[in-house]
């Protein structure tokens, strides 16, 4: 049976790549990214098996409206990534309090409110399998 993934972060990197990985193993994927034009050449190569959503995962309404929207359109939610996120690089006297927020916000409280808004439906699905990605650079 093909399982359907929720990939944060789709448009480049490790998640460009699991998202080629995903969909060429036959699988699914609801891809996100802040901007998913970056995208349009998986949406040409795999018009059934993709959909790519705009999202930012700092902002909790965007985030139930793309977990809603999977739904919708596939019925489920297999496997959620949260591999969205990035670094400060310098010295840490050098970050400003907005860096700092921002990197929180992003790469610790997005995870968590990703994982909060899925775990429903997973439950009643009996199944699903939640993946965190972290990094030394962010």
């Amino acid at each position: 049976m093909t399982k359907v993934w929720f990939i944060t972060g789709s448009s480049r990197g490790l998640g460009r790549s699991l998202t080629e990985a995903v969909l060429a193993k036959g699988d699914s994927v609801a891809a996100t990214a802040r901007d998913i034009t970056s995208l349009k050449d998986l949406e040409n190569k795999y018009p059934d098996q993709i959909y790519s959503l705009k999202l930012d995962v700092t902002q909790e309404n965007e985030i139930h409206d793309a977990i809603n929207g999977t739904i919708a359109h596939f019925g489920r939610i297999d496997v959620l990534v949260n591999n969205a996120g990035f670094g400060i690089t310098g010295a840490v006297e050098g970050y400003t309090t907005e860096q700092v927020t921002s990197q929180l916000e992003t790469n610790l409280y997005a995870p968590i409110a990703l994982t909060r808004a899925v775990l429903p439906i997973m439950r009643k699905q009996k199944s699903g399998h939640i993946l965190q990605v972290s990094s030394i650079g962010g």
